[in-house]
Formats: C-alpha cells, structure tokens, sequence
C-alpha cells in the first residue's frame, strides 16, 4: 500500500497533542506492509489564506504521479477543509486519489460539504458514562464467577481456611482461581470491548468505528458506517465495503445534468404487477423492466449496458412489462425529482435477509450497488434499518393470515374422516376373526348347527357367521342364523358391546368433523393456540425471508421452526398451495 501523509505539528486539534506524529511516521517506515511516499508537513502559520494555498498547491503538485492514497494526519475539521478546497481547485478528484482522515473524529462534527466521496474517517460516536463503566465491571465479575463456580463449585463460592499451625501446601486459592478468570473473560460492554492485559489490568478499548463519505440514492452526500475496530482488527458491518465501481457510479451521478437510477422491484400484488412485453418487445402500457434472474453485479452491468446500446441485444425472455400501484409512485417521483431510471425485477425473488454472512434478494442488491433503490411492498426492520435507509411509509399494513375455504361438496369418502385409517382396519380385522372362531365354536360344539350336530336341519357356516358379526356391527335386522352353542352366543355379545363402543366413537366424531367442517381453520389471530401447538396434518406458513417471517423467528422461535418447512419462495405461490 503506497500512500502520502499530510500533517500539520501546529493544528489546535485537541488529539494532536496526545501523541507524537514523528514517531508515527517512523513506525510506518518500518513496516512491511506500507510503503510511505511523500511527508507534507502544512504549517497554518502562513500569513495570508492565499499563501497557503499556494505552498498547498505546491505539494500536490510534487506528489501527483506518485500516489495513490493520502492520509491526513493533527489537521483540524477546518484544516481539512481547506486542503480539499484547494484540492478541488488544483483538479484532483476521486478516484485518483483515497483521502483518509487519520486523526480520530467526532461524528457530530463531522459534514460533507467541501469533501470528496469516497473519504474514509474513523472515531467515537459518543464518550461512555460513567454508569456504563460500573455496569461492566458487575459484568465481568459476574461472567467470570458464574464460569468459575460451573466449573469448580467448591473453589468458587467456598472461602478457604487457613490454620497458621498447619504446614505450608501448595494449592490454589479462591482468590487465585478466582483471579484465573477474571484474567480470561472478554465480552462487548456498553463501555466498550472489556479484556485483560498482562492478567492484572482490565481494560475498555473504546467503540471505534469507520465511516465512509457516499451518495444516497437521490445523490445526496452521506456518511455511511462501514465497521468497527475490535480486537486490533477491522469489523465490518455485513461486509460492506466501497469499491472503485461505487465511486464511479456515484461520480458519474454528479457530472450528469440529469440523475440515472437504477432501480430493482419484486412482483408483489397489487403493488406491482408484470405481464408479457408485444411482439416489438415494447410497453404499450406500463414500464418496460427486466427479469435477469440473477443477482450478479457485473452480470447486470452488462445487460443494462446491451439495453442502452444502439442495437438492443437482450433477449425478449428477459423483458416484462412492470405495473401497479409502486410503478405509478415510481414514475410520478421521477416526475417530480427529475431523474431518469432503469427498472428491473429482483433475481432471487427475496426481500432480503442476512444469510452466511451475506444479505439476499432486495436489500443485498443495495448493498453491492448493483441498484441505487428499491421500489415495492418493502416492510421495515430493525436489521434492514441498520444498513439501508427508509423513506416515510406511504402505504401502512398489517400482517393478515389467509385461510382456506373448503368446498361444501364432501367426497365419497368423507364417511370415513371421522375414524382413523389405522381405526377402520382394526375393526374390520377384528370382524373376520371374530367370524373365523365363531365357525369353530359351532362346528366343535355337539349343540352346533351341523350335519354332525343333533340333526340339525341348517348348517352354520363361514358366511353366516359374516352376515352375523356384519349385521351387527351396521345395526342391521337382516335374516340371520344365530348360533346356538354357549361359547358362540357369548362370543357374539362380546362382538356386540364391541360394535357400541366404536359406534358410538363414530357418531361423536361425526358431529365433530360436521362442526370443525366450518371452525377448524378459523384463527383469531398470531397468538391463536392452532398456530402454537399444531394438531397432526395442521400445515402453515409464510414467505421465506420476508419481514414476517423474521416476526416470527424472533417471537415466537417454536413456531417458526414448526412451519419453516411449509414456507413459500414468494406470496404467489403460497395462495397456491391454499387453493
């Protein structure tokens, strides 16, 4: 990394004094890894403004082929104003140049008037209370006694005894052990990131953090925060971090006459809806937008590129015709602000949610800048609020669940609902059987209806102990051939209590299922206990990293673990699986 330091020993900058910028550079001239240029030492102590602009405009000039990057160090907010004043008036704009702000900054203070996008500054956003120091140090005592009693109850909690007449043993001590811990508990306070050093000092290393200076999506200077500095190293928020295609996009914003947006969209009714473009490949109504089916930067850099070509090579596939009521709002603000724009359908049909480390669908396009903002039924929480901005609601909802409605027309088969399957087969099951030992009761009994029998003049077959177990289990007065040993006759009324039993079980689920017929899939709501505790074969879901279903992963975690696998890729498809 080759860079150029400008500094300033005479600034009244309240950090200047805190530490020595001599010994600084030759750390840096002693490090592998950075390769220091030019050492500009700006003195304010010039008599007029126009001198220093001069000896200013002189350094710039030596320094101009021979970096890259410029580091500011012991200059004042004012100071560095000043320097890129004069640096905009000598031609040197971004992305020639990577400007650093290397002294610490207040983030109050901190503007964006006379400064170059693409500036990187670092600070404090605010200095801890004092309260936020005491809370930490309960907290470290208390995660460090709670792991040392998990771990050793009886050092931990028990205070050891000493006997002055005892013999010196070398063992550990509550004290000590307890000292142990205390030595290697680490957590983010409110303070800042609590640690020891050397095992006897404890400190608070102060929440650092790295803001970058970018346009917003109308093309307004903005400080966006890129990370923090934690554990002597750099930690970036969701992986963001600007590129030279961001400063060229964004620089070629500013030299337009008329701002070129891009923006991304998901088919969401009836806000925004999508049909097939003519055969021409035009609109005759609504806008003309593309469904690339990728989320790729570069991949939709070059399909934009071949649709604002003379010769337009993008396949009719790709095409759509977008509208609906977010595309109406979207032509009237272009309308408005003035600004011109290219539409395009989301790739991965998703919302948005942080996933391996990355963000998907609407907010992760964003974030790579492969959009400069998004249009659509788009819900706001806390974790999009914290890398994207939001404009004013202007459409308020409300999370509403959609139920299905059953035909009123029963199947054939919809005598059978009131029983299990497993149920049924039983019963039938238990039926034969007890059709098979009534047939050897009466052929084995010397009072049985045989031919061996005492002339019996009727037979007791296999089939008329059928029509027997049948006639009863269906409550049916048909002709039947009862049997007249004890052991069948008993045998037949033990079938009978049987049959009561599960006859009366049918007519109680019958009117049950009559009755859940209407009221089963009636909910009253989120916290309705159908949706908490689900019955079997009970199926719900949501759209798959959709703000509701964020909602219900952090409220209610059960749930969503339950129904996760009933979720669908877009609301479209959900309604569906209902039909």
């Amino acid at each position: 990394m080759e860079s150029t330091a400008f500094s300033d020993e005479n600034s009244e900058s309240p950090d200047s004094s805190e530490w020595n910028i001599s010994d600084f550079v030759f750390l840096l001239r002693n490090n592998s890894k950075f390769h220091l240029g030019p050492i500009v030492n700006i003195s304010i102590n010039s008599s007029t403004n126009t001198d220093f602009q001069s000896s200013l405009q002189g350094y710039l000039e030596s320094i101009k082929d021979s970096t890259s990057t410029v580091v500011t160090f012991g200059c004042g907010i004012k100071d560095i104003r000043k320097i890129f004043c004069t640096v905009k008036k000598f031609g040197l704009e971004l992305p020639e140049y990577q400007w650093i702000l290397g002294d610490s900054q207040n983030v109050e203070e901190l503007r964006t008037e006379d400064l170059p996008m693409g500036i990187l500054a670092h600070g404090k956003m605010s200095e801890p209370a004092l309260d936020h120091y005491v809370q930490d140090a309960l907290e470290l005592v208390a995660r460090a006694v709670g792991t040392a009693a998990y771990i050793s109850p009886e050092l931990a909690l028990l205070p050891s005894t000493t006997n002055c007449m005892a013999k010196e043993e070398r063992r550990m001590t509550s004290g000590k052990y307890l000292s142990r811990f205390l030595a290697n508990t680490s957590f983010d306070g409110l303070s800042g990131y609590i640690q020891s050093q050397e095992e006897t000092l404890i400190t608070s290393e102060g929440h650092y953090f790295i803001w970058n200076l970018q346009h917003d999506p109308i093309g307004n200077p903005m400080w966006t925060r890129l990370g923090r500095w934690k554990e002597d190293k750099v930690v970036m928020d969701y992986g963001i971090w600007p590129d030279k295609t961001q400063h060229h996009r964004a620089g070629d914003w500013r030299h337009s006459s008329r701002l070129h947006l891009r923006v991304v969209t998901l088919v969401e009714h009836p806000f925004v809806f999508t049909r097939e473009v003519d055969d021409d490949g035009l609109c005759p109504a609504g806008q003309l937008c593309l469904d690339p089916l990728t989320n790729n930067s570069a991949a939709l850099d070059s399909l934009f590129l071949g649709f604002h070509g003379h010769n337009d090579t993008i396949p009719i596939e790709f095409k759509k015709c977008c509208y609906g009521y977010c595309i109406d709002l979207l032509e009237k603000l272009a309308e408005d602000m003035g600004f011109d724009f290219d539409l395009y359908i989301v790739g991965d049909g998703k919302y948005g949610a942080y996933k391996n480390g990355r963000w998907t669908g609407l907010v992760g396009d964003l974030l790579r800048g492969a959009a400069h903002l998004a249009v659509t039924s788009f819900s706001i929480n806390s974790a999009r609020s914290q890398v994207i901005d939001f404009t004013s609601p202007f459409f308020s909802t409300s999370l509403g669940i959609l139920v299905r409605t059953r035909d009123t027309a029963a199947p054939i088969g919809a005598f059978m609902w009131p029983l299990h399957w497993s149920m049924w087969l039983g019963i039938f099951v238990s039926l034969h059987v007890t059709a098979i030992f009534l047939t050897l009761y009466e052929w084995k009994s010397p009072f049985g209806m045989t031919p061996k029998g005492r002339n019996r003049t009727k037979v007791f077959s296999f089939s008329s102990a059928l029509n027997v177990c049948y006639a009863i289990l269906f409550g049916r007065t048909a002709a039947i051939k009862p049997p007249k040993c004890w052991t069948g006759r008993f045998l037949m009324n033990l079938w009978a209590i049987f049959c009561l039993f599960c006859l009366s079980t049918y007519t109680a689920n019958l009117a049950a299922v009559m009755v859940g017929e209407k009221t089963y899939e009636q909910l009253s709501g989120i916290h309705d206990p159908k949706l908490h505790h689900p019955s079997q074969g009970f199926r719900f879901g949501t759209v798959r990293e959709s703000s509701a279903e964020d909602y219900v992963k952090k409220s209610f975690p059960e749930m969503h673990e339950y129904m996760r696998r009933y979720n669908a890729p877009a609301t479209p498809d959900g309604i569906d699986r209902l039909k």
